[in-house]
């Protein structure tokens, strides 16, 4: 665990932290599809992704999600940080985009590092800008492109944090991550195979030239 931790986080925390890291830290290792925190969960923990990819979701009164964003690894959840920093209970769902190696910090060292550690505290504010960010670039998505606009994107974000031109996903599964309905993205995703940019297959879309 600790070379790992060196790989993602070695340029970014000192020796003496990851050393805490360790010795505090849960591994878990997950595969694709396995929900990570629900909403309503109360946190007990925040993630540092090691490897692979997390999808992060809210969920509306209909019960229908909107993917907010993904994390890769050397990232971790803002979101998540409120929620423990709060003890309040979790507003969003996160779900293993492919399978993932992951460190659960415990809540009660989040504020002790966050004294003790300048890089751990840049990290934290730093992780919290990138966060709002990405939120506000899927708020300007829904705001302001057409769904058209929004499916192109989703498939190139898809395939640019995965690093596979595969897209491993239903056309009901796209419809939830977009907040839209299966009939629209169907019709859209034929749209664009038309058009040569991407291959329906079976269980699977391939880009072609997006």
């Amino acid at each position: 665990m600790i070379q790992d931790l060196k790989e993602q986080y070695g340029n970014i925390f000192e020796e003496e932290l990851i050393n805490e890291i360790v010795q505090v830290g849960t591994f878990k290792e997950v595969p694709e599809g396995y929900k990570l925190i629900e909403i309503g969960d109360y946190l007990r923990g925040m993630p540092l992704l090691i490897s692979g990819v997390i999808k992060i979701l809210r969920e509306d009164d209909d019960g229908d999600e909107l993917l907010l964003y993904y994390l890769e690894k050397g990232d971790t959840c803002s979101m998540t940080m409120a929620c423990c920093m709060g003890d309040t209970k979790s507003e969003i769902r996160a779900i293993a985009e492919t399978d993932a190696k992951l460190i659960m910090v415990p809540i009660q060292k989040m504020e002790e590092w966050t004294i003790k550690y300048k890089p751990w505290r840049n990290f934290v504010f730093n992780s919290y800008h990138v966060r709002l960010n990405e939120l506000l670039s899927t708020l300007d998505s829904i705001a302001f492109q057409k769904m058209d606009e929004r499916l192109i994107g989703y498939l190139k974000e898809k395939a640019r944090v995965t690093n596979d031109d595969i897209i491993h996903s239903t056309h009901q599964d796209i419809a939830y991550d977009l907040h839209s309905s299966r009939v629209v993205i169907s019709r859209l995703l034929k749209k664009l195979e038309e058009m040569g940019k991407i291959k329906l297959h079976r269980n699977f879309i391939k880009i072609l030239d997006l």
